[in-house]
């Protein structure tokens, strides 16, 4: 049974530049792979795991900065694949965080980074599952 654990690691496999949400594409860096991933990555994993998808605020100075995504698990366990993103930024804090539902439709935003990082981590589940 597929878990965090293992898909962890095929979603950092997975992620670019280009399935990093376009407003920080230009910040985004190989060093920082996470980075500006949260929305699409927040989505695979609801889809393969289930649970909540969880949205914070990203405050800089006590002021927001941007938002953030990660998941609740159906067993209440909070997963953030992409929390290490933040360790380049001094003073960085996620707060506000609260279940929203995801649009039936499909994200509106970063539409084509989502299909692209999904479709890539399932083909390494298939192939994973192959061996």
């Amino acid at each position: 049974m597929l878990n965090v654990e293992m898909l962890r690691p095929l979603v950092e496999a997975a992620w670019g530049r280009d399935t990093c949400d376009p407003a920080g594409r230009d910040e985004w860096r190989p060093e920082n792979p996470s980075w500006s991933q949260c929305g699409v990555t927040a989505l695979v994993v609801q889809d393969l795991l289930g649970g909540d998808l969880i949205h914070g605020e990203v405050h800089m100075n006590g002021a927001k900065a941007w938002n953030h995504y990660w998941n609740r698990l159906s067993d209440g366990t909070e997963v953030d694949l992409t929390a290490d993103q933040f360790r380049v930024l001094n003073g960085a804090s996620v707060v506000n965080g609260q279940v929203v539902h995801r649009p039936p439709e499909g994200p509106r935003r970063c539409r084509e980074e989502y299909e692209l990082l999904r479709e890539r981590v399932l083909v390494a589940l298939s192939a994973e599952r192959a061996e």
